[in-house]
């Protein structure tokens, strides 16, 4: 009896410190620095960095604001040339959804305030779908999209946009108090195409490309890594999703076993570079995201923070 009562001790122990744990880790955030070559880089971005940020949740029980707002700060410090939001900015609205949009703008609005290009798409809780069967809320969608258009965030659904030299673009305040920004003559554009949500069945992944002319140096972003397959061979040398939330719950050492392992009936794309998925010459890369589904709960997959730093392909 005694090595029984010592047994469930240990297990509870256990268990008690891995719900701790599970707990914890939603505030711990993890910045992962990756390469991402693009074919044509135009002089002026080589070196640049862009940074991804996915599925904040709010709205969700003891949603993860303050680590939204924790990386938003470390973005506004580190001052990237763009910053992505690859959708899901709230969970599920109540009664009245302007609480969580209220809530979602006031964090995200410091980043075009600091001078910060943001661009977003929208996911498939923008819309209030739990699952694919529910219907699309999109007069939810549209109060988001025009939210964050007023703040200054570019929301795209299946658009494409030319970003110009980042030299260019006004950076610091002269002693006069105006603007002041670099002096050079290159702005090739490099083009940023946004796909819809693919849940609603928003999303024109190759209608999106052709926006672009053939050639040209482009970042592709969704929020649902489901839209990357269809995308034609060599229109997507870097692309980036959301989503899954890297699983959300893994087992430690097996990056490839988490919940949704279990829980899907499809193969899970769930985080970093994806192998072997997609059309040639096409690259996806999965954000984890900072919120939750379901529980408020992470083990062994942190919020992530990705920063690209762009270099030509030779």
């Amino acid at each position: 009896m005694k090595t029984i009562k010592y047994t469930l001790l240990v297990l509870l122990g256990i268990f008690g410190l891995i719900l701790f744990w599970g707990l914890l880790e939603p505030y711990l955030i993890d910045t992962e620095e990756e390469v991402a070559e693009i074919p044509n880089l135009p002089a002026a971005w080589e070196g640049k960095r862009v940074a991804l940020i996915a599925d904040w949740q709010i709205g969700m029980w003891m949603d993860n604001t303050s680590t939204i707002s924790r990386i938003v700060e470390q973005l506004i410090e580190e001052r990237p040339a763009l910053v992505l939001i690859a959708g899901d900015f709230i969970y599920h609205p109540g009664e009245d959804p302007r609480e969580e949009i209220s809530k979602a703008v006031e964090i995200v609005r410091s980043l075009p305030e600091a001078g910060i290009p943001t661009y977003a798409v929208l996911g498939n809780h923008d819309y209030a779908m739990k699952s694919k069967q529910t219907t699309p809320n999109r007069q939810l969608a549209a109060q988001l999209h025009k939210a964050l258009e007023a703040v200054g965030v570019e929301v795209l659904q299946n658009e494409a946009v030319a970003i110009g030299n980042p030299a260019l673009r006004a950076i610091a305040p002269s002693e006069n108090g105006n603007p002041t920004a670099a002096n050079t003559a290159d702005n090739t554009p490099l083009y940023l195409v946004g796909i819809g949500a693919h849940w609603p069945n928003n999303d024109k992944p190759k209608v999106s490309v052709n926006l672009v002319p053939e050639g040209t140096p482009r970042l592709v972003m969704m929020h649902n890594p489901d839209s990357f397959e269809a995308l034609p061979p060599n229109t997507a040398p870097l692309a980036v999703a959301g989503h899954t939330h890297g699983g959300q719950v893994r087992l430690p050492f097996t990056p490839e076993w988490s919940w949704m392992t279990f829980s899907k009936e499809n193969e899970v794309k769930a985080d970093g570079w994806i192998k072997g998925y997609g059309q040639s010459g096409n690259r996806l890369y999965v954000n984890r995201g900072i919120g939750f589904s379901i529980l408020p709960i992470r083990l062994n997959c942190p919020p992530e923070v990705t920063l690209f730093t762009l270099r030509s392909s030779v």
